[in-house]
């Protein structure tokens, strides 16, 4: 999953970055607000990690135009502001979450995962779907009742699909979604990554539409 996070103080937005990135999200950084509005009004995330002390734009002006505009986009609070009355300003103005610095990277990661699967309508960490259960938090994937051993990047690509498996995602929608701002990506990268999935899980799992782009064909239990 896609993370954007929005910190000024480099040392800790560096930190953060770092731990996420080893637990598989792929994490883009930028330190202000203005750059925050830009990389949301161009970029899609699965969700965004915000400072309130933001040069250029405050964070609490940022959330309040992340919802007017990405009302769906989880947000959660990281800031130093401990006064109740800035708690319950993030909060209502339409953060999901709220943590306190200093914090725990255990308490980070249980927050970011709860948020993001509100997002997705989940109560818990698995999504079932047929023969197909991917769990979250291990980031394990179970087909037909046995463990499939992924690549972080076909991970990444399995959970896109799944996450839009209503819709035909192309092959720069899925590049955008799997990739950070840091990665190379080879020209033949994705088709790779497809061509595994088939081979680990199902041929028909993955359907290709050609010139459009690809769906996730899976009969989902009722």
């Amino acid at each position: 999953m896609r993370i954007l996070l929005v910190e000024d103080d480099t040392l800790l937005a560096e930190g953060v970055k770092t731990a996420l990135i080893q637990h598989q999200y792929r994490v883009d950084w930028v330190a202000d607000g203005q750059a925050a509005l830009h990389a949301l009004a161009v970029e899609p995330f699965d969700a965004m990690i915000l400072d309130l002390g933001l040069p250029s734009i405050d964070g609490m002006r940022v959330l309040t135009q992340v919802r007017r505009d990405q009302q769906n986009l989880p947000v959660l609070i990281l800031t130093a502001r401990d006064a109740l009355e800035s708690r319950l300003a993030g909060l209502n103005a339409g953060a999901d979450d709220y943590l306190l610095k200093p914090f725990e990277l255990a308490e980070l990661l249980a927050r970011l995962r709860a948020i993001m699967r509100r997002a997705l309508g989940q109560a818990q960490d698995q999504i079932l779907l047929g023969d197909l259960v991917l769990d979250t938090q291990l980031q394990e994937v179970y087909w037909q009742g046995c463990l499939v051993h992924l690549s972080r990047r076909e991970y990444a690509l399995l959970l896109e699909l799944v996450k839009h498996r209503n819709r035909v995602l192309s092959r720069q929608q899925l590049e955008t979604l799997i990739y950070g701002w840091d990665d190379e990506v080879e020209s033949n990268a994705l088709e790779v990554h497809i061509h595994h999935l088939r081979k680990k899980l199902a041929p028909h799992l993955i359907r290709t539409l050609r010139g459009v782009g690809y769906l996730l064909h899976l009969n989902e239990t009722p």
